[in-house]
């Protein structure tokens, strides 16, 4: 398999981070072929696969995002739900267009698995962004409708916690300068791994194309 990048991903054996980015990897593909996501069937899976757990799949192409779906809430056993954000992120994100089977070889799937929310408490901006874990904490914003999140991984791009918080109201659909008393922020980690296609393909024993 080609190189995975992890965050706490101990949490997860090896073989079990491989069983689910197969699984991300055949949804996609069962999109392409049938416009469906992959059926999967949670008791074929060891414990900690088939546990209620809420997860992110991020798709990227040379390094830029081209998709990324996920739930910040448990709603179904783990590998369900990377089945369905693996299809949904391909094939439903809004941002662009549907994935093409040309696209699929040079491909990067990333699977974010949450652990749970906890409010922040805080008296102002300043006193929010000084508790805040660049690189930690994965961030939900809501105020009234207005709702979004970035991963950790987003840290990566924004590393100054001032620019990370202006960007997440953008993202909720609120001005970077925004502030009121009733914004909500709850934090949460995640335990990361990812590979390409290549490496995918190669873990489960498929021939894997030079050209």
């Amino acid at each position: 398999m080609a190189p995975m990048s992890s965050t706490a991903s101990e949490a997860y054996s090896a073989d079990e981070q491989a069983a689910l980015l197969q699984v991300a990897l055949a949804s996609i593909q069962s999109g392409l072929d049938t416009g469906s996501p992959l059926q999967v069937h949670p008791d074929d899976y060891p414990p900690a696969l088939s546990a209620m757990r809420a997860s992110f799949v991020t798709l990227k192409r040379g390094g830029d995002l081209r998709g990324c779906i996920g739930s910040l809430t448990p709603v179904t056993s783990l590998v369900e739900d990377v089945a369905h954000n693996a299809f949904a992120a391909a094939f439903r994100d809004p941002r662009f267009v549907p994935l093409t089977a040309a696209e699929l070889q040079d491909l990067e799937i990333a699977i974010s698995v949450l652990g749970p929310t906890e409010p922040i408490a805080f008296s102002s901006e300043q006193d929010l962004l000084g508790k805040l874990r660049p690189g930690i904490d994965g961030l939900v914003l809501q105020d009234g409708r207005n709702r979004g999140t970035f991963l950790p991984a987003v840290w990566e791009s924004l590393p100054q916690p001032a620019d990370f918080l202006d960007h997440l109201k953008q993202k909720a659909g609120l001005p970077a300068s925004y502030w009121s008393d009733t914004l909500e922020i709850q934090r949460y980690t995640t335990v990361s791994f990812a590979a390409d296609v290549a490496g995918i393909r190669l873990a489960q024993g498929e021939p894997v194309s030079a050209g």
